[in-house]
């Protein structure tokens, strides 16, 4: 086994136990058989039958993980650390991905005369798009339209209807 007793009554509440399973004596098996996997790195197939079935285990991970019990876990574990004044702030990783918002979330300013004439150029593209203008580049030019025709002629051309 690979959880000491005293680690598996702190874990064992997080796992549920459905109405037609998972048998509670199994389930400590099943969690060590999860931690196997991820320990080794192997697959689940290659998992030792000491674990029960790896399609058994494999199941009950992936339920566990789609409700999230091992997020409730690992909060749980940081709580009961943090109660008993074993946080360690040195295992705390900061990324410095820089993530670039949007202006108003950023907390920028707009002038009255600049709000205005913004506010006038969506209006104005807004009214052309519901006339089905064509939307300019920023060179002013119009871009090419790629034809919607759908064929099922080899070469490609539309069929017309009529």
């Amino acid at each position: 086994m690979q959880l000491t007793d005293e680690e598996w009554e702190f874990i064992g509440p997080y796992l549920p136990i459905g109405e037609y399973g998972p048998y509670p004596e199994r389930l400590r098996q099943q969690f060590e058989g999860v931690i196997w996997r991820f320990k080794t790195g192997g697959q689940w197939r290659e998992m030792p039958q000491e674990f029960g079935a790896w399609s058994t285990v494999s199941n009950r991970f992936r339920q566990w993980r789609d409700a999230g019990v091992f997020q409730d876990l690992l909060e749980g574990m940081i709580a009961e650390a943090a109660k008993r004044g074993r946080v360690d702030l040195s295992l705390v990783s900061i990324d410095s991905t820089t993530a670039r918002a949007h202006h108003d979330a950023a907390g920028m300013h707009l002038g009255d005369d600049v709000l205005t004439v913004l506010e006038k150029a969506a209006a104005e593209e807004e009214k052309a798009r519901s006339k089905g203008a064509a939307p300019k580049n920023k060179t002013g030019s119009t871009p090419k339209r790629i034809p919607n025709a759908r064929s099922d002629d080899a070469t490609g051309a539309a069929e017309s209807s009529g």
